[in-house]
């Protein structure tokens, strides 16, 4: 084992009972404080009594990452006891933010990211470290950035706890808080996962407080949704909806608008729409989009105007435009 000082702090790094020495420079640049210098590797298995070698693709410890699938990680059956794998860095470290319980890290030998020592330093967990060569036979590892890491599943939110904010939100979103909920999103089986992180993403970024899910949309939690999401899943609040969503909207003061083309849809920049205190936006899935009972019970029905007889977007498209417009002012 070496321990190096770098910046107050021990660095140390073992593997399968063998011994490794720092170079000159580096002992030089820790004795001096420059912890920049210490190669990533070091660092990265600095917390020696979590971390441990994976060499075999078929060792148990990589089943969470390599071989459950969604349905099983989410346990319907015992949700206290479901799991999902959060990827990249950045990714991971918005669910530790977001208050996620992290379960154990999965990380490439020899990765250097943005974020990565960061994700080391904050957890308890155990590190499972292994080479590309084996990681690579995990499904999509190349879009991980080198890291995974297996997490617990909260306790599911009630549509009540989102929008009283019964939970704990970043910093940035707390201002809001003081005028309610203006602009909460509805999703009506959407099901595509790459559309359901990208909507994510753009609520969050476009003001709008709330994303409520139908039943038959697809998991925020799965892993594509959370990294096209860039980790927004984890900071915007959410919950999944009953069946009677729209009445219990309508009795918390939420006009309704649905996205669809009708005779009678409003165009989006209509200036009655931005005058609506509480607004709940509805959308619908890629291919039908929202059901024809739905469009019916909605306050309002709205359209994107388009040009070249293009008569739709794509629904993570149509998205950030809605939100924008729709924003609260």
């Amino acid at each position: 084992v070496t321990i190096c000082r770098a910046n107050t702090k021990y660095i140390e790094r073992e593997q399968q009972n063998k011994s490794y020495s720092c170079s000159d420079r580096t002992v030089r640049d820790c004795r001096a404080g420059k912890g920049a210098h210490v190669p990533f590797e070091v660092h990265i298995i600095s917390k020696m009594e979590h971390a441990i070698e994976i060499t075999d693709f078929d060792a148990p410890e990589l089943d969470v990452y390599a071989r459950l699938t969604e349905g099983q990680l989410l346990n319907r059956f015992e949700p206290e006891k479901g799991m999902f794998v959060a990827e990249t860095p950045y990714v991971i470290l918005r669910a530790l933010d977001g208050g996620y319980e992290p379960v154990s890290i999965l990380v490439e030998r020899g990765v250097n990211r943005k974020g990565a020592m960061d994700v080391i330093e904050r957890c308890q967990v155990p590190i499972y470290v292994s080479e590309l060569e084996v990681l690579t036979q995990l499904t999509g590892f190349k879009l991980t950035r080198g890291m995974l890491c297996a997490m617990r599943r909260p306790r599911p939110r009630t549509l009540e706890e989102v929008l009283q904010n019964q939970n704990t939100l970043p910093s940035e979103a707390v201002a809001r808080i003081q005028w309610g909920f203006r602009r909460v999103v509805v999703l009506e089986k959407v099901m595509n996962p790459t559309n359901i992180g990208a909507i994510f993403r753009s609520a969050a970024a476009l003001g709008m407080d709330a994303v409520l899910l139908t039943p038959g949309c697809s998991d925020p939690l799965y892993r594509r949704c959370a990294r096209v999401s860039m980790g927004t899943v984890f900071q915007i609040p959410w919950t999944l909806l009953g069946e009677n969503w729209m009445e219990e909207l309508s009795s918390r003061g939420y006009k309704t608008t649905a996205m669809a083309l009708t005779d009678e849809s409003y165009p989006i920049d209509a200036p009655e729409l931005r005058e609506i205190d509480k607004l709940a936006i509805i959308m619908g899935s890629e291919g039908d989009g929202l059901r024809d009972e739905t469009v019916a019970a909605c306050d309002y029905t709205v359209k994107i105007p388009m040009f070249h007889d293009v008569d739709s977007l794509n629904v993570a498209a149509a998205s950030a435009v809605v939100f924008w417009e729709l924003r609260p002012r």
